[in-house]
């Protein structure tokens, strides 16, 4: 009786000492009652470090056309199928926040997130004025190709998923069309198509909320670039940015907020950055803008019926960023071995950011199974919602 009161007694201590020594530890790390960068930036990546005896945890240049460009590998198992990340912008880069979004994907994928010619890291590792003449965007394209080039040779898989968010969205169209034996699927998320009817589209959707809302200010300068983005002109960055104030402004870039503050900030919790080169997106993303932007806002892939990989797209329901009306309507008509449209109803632009949930489920049981499939026989059409 007295043993068995001893045994209890051994147990009890043991399950008190692992009941305690959670809350001990996170008291102990509340000592300090205020946090530098560099103590927040070293939790985030020891949370998120990659353990597993075949995973991937890699940041490094790599030489792609002509210059130094920063990619980061991460994922739990080197065999899992390699995912590229083509970020939106242009210049304005993923992987600050890929922290957030990104931790599960890393256990069914081989993530890759790359800062492009003259965004992030990139941006900060070469002299802006020798980059400035090569942002084209045939360049951009092939620095896309050479990329991916390299991660099947260096990762040892004969193809990739490629997802494009944004900007994104072209260099990957762009890819799919030209190494569609390369790709196990194209991912498009935020996806580019007609970017003069994405803006007309935008502009009324702007218009109409301000109306409602009684903004005079608003319908003023909205008003004041009639006809916008009509009439075959050329649509200047100017009046982009002053569409653009009022559109995050009533949610069409990320659905029930004015705008991406929330996601610059948490770019500051991104342990792949210095300060210096936190300091240095800004002018990264705005060199880019100069160089990129105005060619970008006069194209129109709507022409492109036929991609010979199968296409996954990842629509928010509210993105009148980047018009998800218009996406759909271009899917509607597209041809490929396989495609599946995914609408995310409490989203707008930044669907990675916005339903990070569902992303996941997405990439897990819409896209990874095509790793496996090939891609013959008839296409199949989905369309769901979250």
């Amino acid at each position: 009786m007295r043993a068995r009161s001893l045994s209890t007694c051994a147990r009890l201590a043991v399950a008190f000492a692992a009941a305690t020594s959670a809350p001990m530890a996170f008291a102990e790390s509340q000592a300090s009652p205020s946090m530098t960068r560099d103590e927040a930036t070293r939790i985030v990546a020891d949370m998120r470090r990659i353990v597993t005896p075949r995973g991937v945890e890699r940041l490094e240049p790599v030489s792609i056309g002509g210059i130094e460009q920063w990619v980061s590998l991460r994922g739990n198992d080197r065999d899992n199928p390699v995912l590229l990340m083509l970020h939106g912008g242009p210049g304005w880069v993923s992987m600050p926040s890929s922290w957030y979004f990104q931790r599960g994907w890393e256990e069914y994928f081989t993530v890759v997130q790359w800062d492009q010619r003259g965004a992030g890291k990139t941006y900060a590792a070469n002299d802006p004025e020798q980059v400035r003449g090569t942002l084209t965007l045939e360049r951009m394209v092939a620095d896309a190709e050479e990329l991916v080039a390299w991660l099947r040779r260096e990762l040892g898989q004969d193809k990739v998923f490629l997802l494009g968010h944004s900007w994104g969205s072209y260099l990957g169209l762009q890819l799919a069309l030209r190494r569609p034996e390369w790709l196990h699927a194209y991912i498009g998320m935020g996806q580019m198509i007609d970017v003069p009817e994405s803006e007309r589209r935008g502009w009324a959707w702007t218009l109409e909320r301000a109306r409602a809302d009684g903004n005079r200010e608003a319908i003023d300068e909205l008003e004041s670039l009639a006809p916008y983005a009509a009439g075959g002109q050329p649509l200047s960055p100017d009046a982009l940015m002053k569409q653009r104030r009022w559109l995050n402004h009533y949610g069409g870039m990320v659905y029930g907020r004015r705008g991406g503050d929330h996601e610059a900030a948490a770019a500051r919790l991104a342990p792949e950055y210095s300060q210096r080169e936190l300091d240095l997106i800004g002018p990264g993303s705005a060199l880019s803008i100069d160089a990129l932007l105005p060619e970008m806002l006069a194209l129109d892939l709507g022409a492109v019926d036929v991609i010979d990989c199968p296409v996954v797209l990842m629509l928010g329901r509210h993105d009148v960023n980047v018009s998800s009306s218009v996406a759909a309507d271009w899917f509607a008509r597209l041809q490929a071995p396989f495609k599946s449209l995914v609408w995310f109803e409490h989203s707008a632009h930044e669907v990675m950011n916005e339903q990070p949930g569902q992303t996941l489920i997405t990439l897990v049981q819409v896209v990874r199974p095509l790793a496996a499939r090939g891609t013959r026989g008839q296409a199949e059409v989905g369309e769901t919602r979250d």
